[in-house]
C-alpha cells in the first residue's frame, strides 16, 4: 500500500470517526455518567463490535446484507428499536438533588459486563456499518497485492483513529459531570442524550443498503 494512499484512508477515517453518531454519543454519555475509567468496558464493547464488523465485511457479510433486502431490514429495524429503547431510558433517567456519593452507588450498580454489552450492541445495531466497511476497504486496497497485510494495516489503523475519538468523547463527557451538579442541568442532559439516541433510531429506520 502506498503511503498517500494510506495518508487519505487517514484522513477519511479521521472525520469519519469524529462525527457524533450513536457510538460517540454512548461514550461520551457514559463518560458522564461513569467517568472515563467507567466507560473503558463501554469502549471495549464497542471496538470488539467494529472488530467483528470489520471482519464480517472482509468475509462477505457486508456483500450479503447488501443484496439481501429481508435480512438488511431485519437488522436495520432491530437495531433501530434498540437505540430508540436506550433513548428512552437515557430520557426518563432519575435526577438527583446533588451529585456524589448517591450517584456514584447508583453507577456502581451498573456493571462492567453491562457496559460492555451496551457498546457491543449498539456498535452492532447498524447494518450499515457491514456495507460501509465492504465498500471502503477495497478503495485503499491493491488487487495485484496481498491482501491480509493490507487489512491489517487499515484495520489497525481503523482502531487508533476510532479508539482515540471515544476517549476523547468520553474524557469530555467525565468533565462534563462536574457541570452537571443541579437536577435542572441533569434533567436537560438526560433528555438530550435520550433525545439524541432516539434521533439516531430514527434515522437508522431510514437508510438504504445504497
Amino acid at each position: 500500500m502506498a503511503f498517500d494512499t494510506w495518508l487519505i484512508f487517514v484522513v477519511t477515517v479521521f472525520f469519519v470517526s469524529a462525527t457524533p453518531g450513536p457510538n460517540m454519543l454512548l461514550a461520551m454519555s457514559h463518560g458522564i455518567r461513569f467517568g472515563l475509567r467507567g466507560a473503558l468496558p463501554t469502549m471495549a464493547g464497542l471496538l470488539l463490535a467494529l472488530g467483528l464488523i470489520m471482519g464480517g465485511s472482509a468475509a462477505g457479510l457486508g456483500a450479503l446484507l447488501a443484496a439481501s433486502e429481508q435480512l438488511f431490514s431485519f437488522v436495520k429495524y432491530a437495531g433501530a428499536a434498540y437505540l430508540v429503547w436506550l433513548g428512552y431510558q437515557a430520557w426518563r433517567a432519575p435526577v438527583s438533588e446533588r451529585m456524589g456519593s448517591e450517584d456514584d452507588e447508583s453507577a456502581a450498580a451498573v456493571s462492567n459486563w453491562q457496559r460492555f454489552r451496551t457498546g457491543f450492541l449498539v456498535a452492532m445495531s447498524n447494518p450499515k456499518a457491514f456495507v460501509f466497511f465492504a465498500a471502503l476497504f477495497p478503495q485503499f486496497m491493491r488487487a495485484d497485492a496481498p491482501q491480509m497485510p493490507q487489512l491489517a494495516v487499515l484495520a489497525g489503523t481503523f482502531y487508533v483513529i476510532e479508539s482515540s475519538w471515544q476517549v476523547v468523547y468520553a474524557f469530555g463527557g467525565a468533565k462534563l459531570k462536574h457541570w452537571i451538579t443541579s437536577p435542572l442541568r441533569q434533567r436537560l442532559m438526560n433528555r438530550f442524550a435520550g433525545g439524541s439516541f432516539m434521533a439516531a433510531g430514527v434515522a437508522l429506520s431510514t437508510v438504504s443498503r445504497a
